[in-house]
């Protein structure tokens, strides 16, 4: 079978911080916002009537169903607005507020700065934050968790005056509650054939359930990245290989320039098997994308600081053969939300298991079959052998069984660049 392969070149209210002479406050009042997904020639079993009620009102615009077999999910919205910190101005910081957004993303138009001075974007408390000192145009800045963003121009001396000088926010990502992002969910699993499927119950748990009874695969586990992709649409990824090599799916994004617009997150993971409070990530850009390939799902991509991650370790590719029965576990950011792990299934009498190992994808034989539980946000996450902790599959669809592109076809065309 011959793929297509394109190279590329190598919490609520946390607090308010203090007024400040200088402020301005741009809050968008209301959170609510619209589903939007990108579009693909994907066959579906049904399509739901146009009368079912959709159960969110105005939160949800009506999906298409091809739209609902991507797997891609949107967990924000976008908002325009025109609002920069010049050095002509006395205004040096600006703050960006949603009292209902679960994070805050700013976009930047361009960032023009002189000699050391330098723009941050963080936290009310300071807890986050994050510091830019490159001139550049177009580009988002790294997300903030929680409700507020405050953005500061430091300028360290200069006389410049000039009003091109500064930094000019021109749009802003707020992130959806999380009782929202289950709602849009739910709604979505309910119109058509998912590309991420719950098979009966779902028996996924987050990874802090299994350090006791399971710890080679919770340790397995800390090299699997959540996406955040172009502000608003979540994507799950894995580093592969010893070196600066992440896998996802083309389907999240397939361009060098879309990776540079996606926040790729390390060690996001709840502190207990009980959920709630979860691990503060390490947050780092994509950089280039290396190897994509529409037949086989996938995209190989770096990242721009590999150092603050290269501590959570990587993965294998395997180039062995599976077998039906052969027992998995999928780690996952399903629905964006900290490491779960599918480990356990209802179906397969208790365990995670290869169904088919040999499955039609988006070309005939390409898959493996399983009905371990993954979600919306699951696509891109590596299925795992229980027995060699190598990756058998790059998870990329569903409908029960679910299936993902047999890990040996893409080290077959891309082992070299890992």
């Amino acid at each position: 079978m011959a793929a297509a392969v394109r190279n590329h070149e190598p919490g609520r209210d946390r607090g308010r911080v203090p007024a400040r002479r200088g402020r301005r406050r741009i809050a968008l009042a209301g959170a609510a916002g619209a589903l939007a997904l990108g579009t693909a020639a994907v066959v579906v079993p049904h399509a739901l009537a146009d009368d079912e009620p959709l159960g969110l009102g105005e939160a949800v615009e009506r999906l298409d169903v091809d739209e609902a077999a991507l797997g891609l999910l949107e967990i924000g919205e976008i908002v325009e607005t025109a609002e920069s910190l010049t050095y002509a101005d006395e205004t040096t910081v600006l703050e960006f507020s949603d009292p209902d957004a679960s994070y805050v993303k700013l976009h930047f138009e361009r960032m023009l700065l002189t000699g050391g001075d330098y723009v941050t974007v963080s936290s009310p408390d300071g807890s986050e934050s994050y510091r830019y000192d490159d001139s550049q145009m177009s580009r988002w800045a790294t997300s903030i968790t929680g409700d507020t963003a405050i953005v500061e121009l430091h300028k360290t001396g200069g006389d410049a005056v000039s009003d091109a000088l500064g930094a000019v926010v021109d749009k802003v990502a707020y992130g959806f509650p999380e009782d929202v992002v289950d709602e849009l969910v739910d709604e979505k699993n309910h119109r058509a054939r998912p590309a991420e499927s719950l098979c009966s119950d779902d028996d996924k748990k987050p990874s802090a359930c299994y350090e006791n009874s399971y710890p080679d695969i919770v340790d397995h586990t800390e090299p699997v990245a959540r996406l955040l992709i172009d502000g608003t649409v979540l994507c799950t990824a894995f580093r592969v290989g010893e070196e600066n090599r992440m896998l996802t799916n083309n389907h999240c994004f397939s361009e060098s320039w879309e990776a540079q617009r996606t926040e790729v997150w390390f060690g996001y993971t709840c502190t207990s098997c009980a959920g709630g409070e979860a691990t503060e990530p390490v947050k780092v850009s994509g950089d280039h994308v290396l190897a994509t390939s529409e037949d086989l799902d996938y995209t190989l991509f770096s990242v721009d600081d590999f150092a603050a991650v290269e501590r959570f370790g990587h993965l294998t590719l395997s180039d062995d053969r599976v077998g039906r029965g052969e027992a998995i576990y999928i780690p996952q950011h399903p629905a964006g939300r900290p490491s779960e792990i599918a480990v356990e299934s209802t179906v397969d009498g208790g365990n995670c298991v290869v169904d088919e190992p040999v499955y039609d994808g988006y070309v005939a034989d390409s898959d493996v079959a399983y009905y371990c539980d993954t979600e919306f946000g699951s696509s891109g996450s590596p299925v795992l052998s229980r027995d060699t902790h190598e990756v058998i599959a790059l998870h990329h669809f569903g409908g029960c069984p679910n299936s993902g592109v047999n890990a040996s076809l893409i080290e077959d065309e891309i082992g070299y660049l890992i």
